[in-house]
C-alpha cells in the first residue's frame, strides 16, 4: 500500500486575496473561486509560493493604502 498523494488539487483564492488548495474533485467551500491552477499538492502549493508574496488581506492592503494617501495629502506644519 503506497501513501503516496495522488490527489488533483487546484488552487483556490477568496475574496481577500488569500490563497489555498482544494481538491479538484469536490465543491468548491462558499467564498472561494479557482485560479486556475491545477495539479499535484507539491505543484499547487509552489504556484502559491510564487504569487501570493503579500499575506496581508486585502482589505488590510487597502485600508494602509488609503491611510498613506491620507497621510500624504496633510499639509505639512510649518
Amino acid at each position: 500500500m503506497s501513501n503516496e498523494d495522488t490527489t488533483v488539487y487546484e488552487v483556490v483564492v477568496n475574496h481577500e486575496e488569500q490563497y489555498s488548495i482544494w481538491p479538484a474533485d469536490r465543491d468548491l467551500p462558499a467564498g472561494w473561486r479557482a485560479e486556475g491552477t491545477r495539479g499535484g499538492k507539491a505543484h499547487c502549493l509552489a504556484h502559491i509560493d510564487e504569487v501570493w508574496t503579500d499575506m496581508r488581506p486585502l482589505s488590510l492592503r487597502l485600508a494602509m493604502a488609503q491611510q498613506a494617501a491620507e497621510a500624504d495629502a496633510v499639509p505639512a506644519a510649518g
